[in-house]
């Protein structure tokens, strides 16, 4: 998935049911409607509920630090390759703007359901308030209602799917996206370290854009969680996401060796995950990992996903200074290729990642 994806013909079904009044109905009449109902929630035996469990935590303030630097960029560089996920702390976000862009976001999803339809996505597109990948009548759906906009660059957006209420959403919106801009800037310049590449080489697939959107996500609760999920197995057509925890609730798992973990967020941090495009880039070195996002009985779970992606006029390939180390593990695809690739395959784990590696 990459910046102006939204400029591509994708076919989705109209989909304007809420989750959150198919959780209120729930809650009188006790049945999960058959296209929510995941019977491999149930089925599935190699959950790991791993109490206190977490990521790798990688510290900005020693990235930037040049006495602690070398050491905090080998264990990002490890971070990415052993698990494709880490949690980044002193990230330098602003806290005061960090609780304002939870409180609207919050307030948004509160609002009631006339007034988020007001920014409803509308058939085949993307941006606005409602479900994405919906396919097919028949296909399972997911247990959340979320909201994505293009955020940048600025001229990209477009401002009839950003929310006016709260009335201070759009400016928090604005302001965090590029504070979020700034943070992958950073952590791009210190993988290019750990890669040996040329910092602006890594950084030249993402220009001149550095296209950005945002997901946010809310997830019902759900007295049957157990038969239910939030976000199917999937990973990120991106270069990096970046997850905001928004409330206190957990619900991020990640799959390593062929078990899923369950993550718990630490406070403050930002959950920082790579991407198919960066894997490709770095030819298979940093991991693109299969997460998903399961439901809570008792309470809601709000997240705002920031994705940076490689412009539509791209191309997706591995760096030439890797190539030299050794042969090609993907192969090279134009932007608009990949997006349409990504899409196609359906949100079905690493299945289009897969299909672009090359037999060597």
């Amino acid at each position: 998935m990459v910046g102006g994806f939204d400029k591509l013909k994708v076919e989705f079904i109209d989909q304007d049911e809420s989750v959150q009044v198919v959780a209120d109905t729930i809650r009188s009449s006790g049945e999960i409607p058959e296209r929510y109902a995941r019977p491999e929630m149930e089925a599935d035996p190699v959950i790991i509920d791993t109490d206190g469990y977490n990521l790798p935590v990688i510290d900005m303030s020693r990235l930037i630090n040049p006495e602690f630097s070398e050491e905090e960029i080998a264990k990002l560089g490890s971070a990415c390759e052993d698990w494709g996920f880490f949690q980044l702390v002193n990230h330098g976000v602003d806290g005061e703007l960090l609780q304002r862009i939870k409180d609207d976001i919050t307030e948004f999803f509160r609002l009631p359901l006339q007034e988020k339809m007001s920014v409803a996505i509308p058939p085949n597109g993307l941006q606005g308030f409602g479900h994405h990948f919906v396919f097919s009548k028949e296909q399972k759906l997911d247990w959340v209602d979320l909201l994505f906009l293009t955020t940048r660059p600025v001229e990209d957006r477009t401002t009839e799917f950003w929310p006016t209420k709260p009335p201070t959403f759009r400016d928090s919106l604005d302001k965090y996206s590029l504070e979020i801009a700034n943070v992958s800037a950073k952590l791009f310049k210190f993988m290019a370290i750990n890669l040996g590449v040329d910092e602006e080489a890594l950084l030249a697939a993402f220009k001149p854009e550095q296209p950005q959107s945002v997901r946010i996500n809310h997830y019902p609760p759900c007295s049957q969680a157990n038969k239910v999920l939030g976000l199917s197995p999937h990973t990120d057509g991106v270069g990096m996401t970046l997850l905001l925890q928004v409330n206190d609730v957990q619900g991020l798992q990640i799959r390593k060796d062929g078990r899923w973990f369950a993550v718990k967020n630490l406070p403050g941090a930002l959950v920082v995950n790579v991407g198919d495009v960066l894997e490709i880039l770095t030819n298979g070195k940093y991991k693109s990992i299969e997460h998903r996002a399961v439901i809570n009985p008792d309470k809601e779970r709000i997240t705002l996903a920031a994705f940076q992606s490689v412009p539509l006029s791209s191309t997706v390939g591995p760096l030439q200074e890797l190539l030299m180390k050794g042969e090609a593990r993907y192969k090279t695809v134009d932007g608009a290729e990949f997006t349409k690739g990504y899409f196609a395959a359906k949100l079905e784990g690493r299945r289009y990642l897969e299909s672009l590696k090359l037999g060597v």
